[in-house]
């Protein structure tokens, strides 16, 4: 029977891991308990496992367990939680992050899917640097030591200046927005690494500049943190689908505070960079001429890479291919040298779509190709699906006055199987897409 859970709960008793399991099953995380460290052990080294969390009672847990773990899933890296019920927000030394027991288990996802793909991104920088770096081209370093740069949104009231002189001590730059429309002025003039939203009588107006954030694709992965100062009538499920990362409890002390939103801001400045650093080399004479993605050979050599170090760590990886679909109106611009024109554009889009550890490259004229570390089939389609809908939303110039045009895309997916060559798991993703022109074999 093939196993296919994602987060380990290592288990004092049975009632904290049905219900957490139950619910975070439902969020589609996919839980496996074990109730002794030896069985737990085992389940990383022969498991995808992508998370642990560890029940604080249980009388194994400790920073031997914590060191036990990291090693027995190296060379993949995973985040592990303590969870627990004893009211104080402490993090103890090796370990990653910190739950109450009764903490929502929306807010348990989105924290652990933060800290997966910061991890994610840390190894495909490394395996992208030495891509690069067998062609002779250098990653730029990463600066991760800038202040960090985190947005408050909300009244000017005691809890705010108690919180800034927390932040501030810490080396944060820390800007202060007092209504929803300065918020949207700052965030469009600047990046940030965090934001802060307060809600003491309501939390509407909060919420409404978080669903906004969603909906930007520049702002959509900043992570939001929404500080409560008083018990509202609030639905955490539906905070968190709207676009919160994390919410305080109203008695919180600002120490708590400050940790979990410099953690969120940490994490994401991780990313932030180090997509900006594999980006730097889009421009290179390695890299497609047309949209600065990969070349089909650079494509082809990295995610042979992949493949090795997919295997070592015991992560999927998927490949998408994606064709621009044929019709009368890409026919016609095509004709027109309109499509070529857009190529840049296009590229451009797909780069910023992708997360941070994705690879992107460019196949052939017409057929664009992902590499995805860490990612399962399902979840690969979905990415594929999400950057064609984006795209399709775009406008491309005709020129000579005539109408724009929009590009939609064909979309194949597969999942490596451990031991398969990278080009039969492209060719079987290229197999999935109708054909319509006489360029995919040639592609793959």
């Amino acid at each position: 029977m093939n196993i296919q859970a994602r987060v380990l709960l290592l288990a004092k008793d049975q009632q904290w891991p049905e219900r957490l399991g139950a619910e975070l099953d439902r969020l589609g995380w996919r839980t496996i308990t074990a109730y002794r460290a030896d069985a737990a052990l085992a389940c990383i080294g022969d498991l995808q496992i992508e998370a642990v969390l560890v029940d604080a009672a249980h009388p194994e847990c400790s920073a031997k367990l914590v060191t036990q773990l990291r090693e027995a899933c190296a060379p993949r890296r995973l985040p592990i939680v303590q969870v627990t019920s004893n009211g104080q927000y402490d993090i103890p030394e090796g370990w990653d992050m910190v739950y109450d027991r009764d903490a929502h288990p929306q807010q348990i996802l989105l924290g652990l899917e933060h800290m997966v793909r910061a991890n994610v991104a840390e190894e495909e920088y490394e395996l992208r640097r030495d891509t690069l770096n067998a062609l002779g081209l250098e990653i730029p370093s990463r600066d991760d030591d800038k202040p960090l740069a985190i947005l408050s949104v909300g009244p000017a009231d005691p809890d705010f200046l108690a919180l800034s002189h927390t932040l501030r001590a810490r080396g944060v730059d820390l800007y202060a927005a007092f209504t929803s429309y300065s918020a949207f002025d700052y965030l469009h003039d600047k990046t940030f690494d965090a934001v802060v939203l307060w809600g003491r009588e309501s939390v509407a107006e909060a919420l409404s500049i978080a669903s906004g954030m969603r909906r930007n694709t520049r702002l959509y992965h900043t992570p939001v943190f929404l500080r409560l100062q008083k018990s509202v009538d609030l639905d955490l499920g539906d905070a968190f689908l709207r676009g919160v990362n994390d919410v305080s409890a109203p008695g919180a002390n600002e120490a708590e505070i400050a940790d979990r939103v410099l953690r969120l801001a940490r994490a994401y400045r991780r990313q932030s960079n180090t997509r900006q650093a594999l980006e730097a080399v889009n421009h290179s004479p390695y890299m497609d001429k047309g949209t600065g993605l990969f070349t089909r050979d650079l494509f082809a050599a990295h995610l042979a890479r992949l493949a090795k170090a997919s295997s070592q760590r015991n992560r999927p990886l998927s490949v998408c291919v994606l064709k621009i679909s044929e019709n009368p109106e890409i026919s016609q611009a095509r004709m027109r040298k309109s499509l070529e024109r857009a190529m840049p554009q296009i590229g451009s889009m797909i780069s910023r779509l992708v997360r941070a550890e994705d690879t992107a490259g460019r196949l052939s004229e017409e057929v664009f190709a992902l590499a995805l570390p860490a990612t399962p089939e399902a979840a690969a389609r979905l990415v594929g699906e999400r950057i064609g809908a984006v795209i399709s939303c775009t406008a491309f110039e005709s020129g000579n006055g005539r109408s724009p045009f929009v590009v939609e895309f064909d979309v194949g997916v597969a999942e490596l199987i451990d031991g398969e060559p990278v080009a039969e798991a492209l060719t079987r993703a290229a197999q999935q897409i109708r054909p319509s022109s006489g360029d995919m074999d040639q592609a793959i």
